[in-house]
């Protein structure tokens, strides 16, 4: 199989990338998990949330998509068709996605807290932010660490990469570099940058190549249905495939954390202030002028 990541088209399974391994026969075992953690980065699980929530939070958003005029009418309304010049996008904080009774009750409640408190051990919390793409054909995400966005709390935060429906690997699913965890001079470097303080981009690198072929590691990816989550440390490195197909892929970033540890301000209350001064200046410093002044 052939999968494109911005301009690089990869063969699947192959040299720069193959499939997650399942973590979902250790479900139970919180330290066999913590342990693949380690090993890994990441933790491919699947039914973790029930999928009937899912596909009810799903189609509450598909119904305000259909209604600002975002999906082909024509269409069935859960496949998500894209109506023609319509791009979709970023609908992160509080709006009318992010509120769906269904996705509230998803990523707050029931199942992922449940698992969270066996995983670390203890009472945890969610961000009151809730990061949702709305992501459209063509588009994807460059590789980067979550730590430049939201690492002025404990470094021990977890996101968790929830596909709002079934997301086959035509429609772009989320990508994994195994192995990036333990690239200790990006961490030094560019894992200690604060987008909203240093003014720059966020993404380390559009080429996933590139990546592999300087600090080694192999990307990973995988079919996803409703109910599969992908978790993740502030320090794997992720981005997504090109959504190839003629829908809209529907995902949402929810971070979990131990509630006694310090949390980022900027993604908790009532109305979190999120990014405050990123892509408010005149001048963002672009990262490959940051990378040439790391040496990475």
């Amino acid at each position: 199989m052939n999968i494109h990541i911005g301009n690089r088209e990869l063969d699947l399974p192959g040299k720069y990338i193959d499939y997650l391994e399942d973590s979902t026969p250790s479900l139970n075992d919180p330290e066999a998990l913590r342990a693949r953690m380690e090993e890994k980065g990441y933790l491919l699980l699947r039914g973790v949330h029930d999928r009937d929530l899912v596909l009810q939070a799903r189609r509450q958003m598909l119904e305000v998509l259909a209604e600002e005029g975002q999906l082909e009418p024509d269409s069935p309304l859960m496949d998500g068709v894209v109506k023609s010049g319509q791009r979709g996008g970023f609908r992160g904080g509080q709006n009318r996605l992010t509120t769906a009774p269904a996705f509230i009750q998803l990523v707050r409640t029931g199942n992922i807290i449940r698992f969270f408190e066996r995983f670390l051990g203890a009472e945890v919390l969610t961000y009151d932010y809730r990061w949702l793409r709305v992501v459209a054909p063509g588009a994807f995400t460059g590789a980067h660490y979550d730590v430049v966005y939201m690492g002025r709390g404990t470094l021990k935060v977890y996101t968790t990469w929830t596909p709002l429906g079934d997301t086959p690997i035509d429609l772009g699913p989320l990508a994994i570099l195994e192995g990036s965890h333990r690239f200790e001079k990006i961490k030094e470097t560019y894992g200690k940058m604060d987008v909203d303080r240093d003014h720059v981009a966020g993404w380390f690198s559009s080429d996933p190549v590139e990546l592999v072929d300087r600090y080694g590691g192999q990307w990973k990816t995988h079919d996803f249905r409703a109910g599969d989550v992908l978790v993740f440390g502030m320090f794997t490195m992720h981005a997504s495939l090109n959504n190839r197909s003629n829908r809209f892929r529907i995902t949402s970033d929810t971070r979990y954390q131990l509630a006694s540890e310090p949390v980022d301000e900027r993604w908790i209350g009532e109305n979190p202030k999120a990014h405050y001064a990123w892509h408010k200046t005149d001048r963002m410093i672009p990262m490959e002028e940051m990378r040439q002044k790391w040496g990475v």
